[in-house]
């Protein structure tokens, strides 16, 4: 079938991924390597942080639950130490790649995220809002766990943004720097790419798209 559509992830896509912010704390606070990763994967559906990108929480909550979670797994650390950690920053190649793609085929994001920090996204800072405001103005639609109460890789949000744009899942690309989200979008027929480095995020969407990028 023929490519109809460009969906993308956002953070970790358009951003530097937050990973590489943990794997820094983690080294700063002398804790076991991809120890946040370990906590945000205990209880995916019902943990601190699949309820606050579902928006059943508030921050304060988070804190307070993160914390328990992580003490759990043998070191305390809080939820509000965490969350300054997912604002990445912004790879303007990848913006160009989309502005590109949307000039030739309809585009959407679906982004986990959480009601916090300076806008879309979770910014960090107003300047970096602004940047990433300008950015999803670029898309046709746009789903945010926080807002829709669903989150990935719940194959629903797929199928929701299919609906939005008026398009087949097996015509979509789907972007996404988390293996465990892309494997739903492949199961619905969508081609997923995950992303690892920025080359080839551009590559292999260059490959799935016949664009240059």
């Amino acid at each position: 079938m023929a490519i109809e559509a460009v969906i993308w992830d956002f953070g970790g896509v358009f951003t530097t991924s937050p990973f590489e912010a943990f794997r820094r704390f983690e080294v700063e606070r002398g804790l076991p390597q991809d120890f946040i990763r370990r906590v945000n994967a205990a209880d995916p559906d019902a943990n601190a942080w699949a309820l606050f990108e579902r928006n059943e929480i508030d921050a304060a909550a988070f804190d307070a639950l993160f914390l328990e979670e992580a003490t759990r797994l043998g070191h305390p650390v809080r939820g509000a130490e965490v969350l300054p950690l997912l604002s990445g920053d912004v790879r303007p190649r990848v913006v160009a790649a989309l502005k590109a793609c949307k000039a030739r085929f309809k585009v959407g994001c679906i982004t986990n995220n959480v009601v916090t920090g300076h806008g879309t996204g979770m910014a960090g800072s107003a300047e970096k809002a602004e940047q990433i405001a300008e950015i999803f103005a670029q898309f046709d639609a746009v789903i945010e766990s926080s807002k829709a109460g669903v989150r990935k890789p719940d194959p629903r949000i797929y199928q929701m943004m299919c609906e939005l744009i008026g398009v087949a899942p097996g015509s979509c690309v789907y972007l996404d720097d988390l293996g465990v989200n892309c494997k739903p979008a492949a199961a619905l027929g969508m081609t997923a790419i995950k992303v690892t480095t920025e080359e080839q995020l551009l590559a292999d969407l260059a490959a799935a798209t016949g664009l240059a990028f």
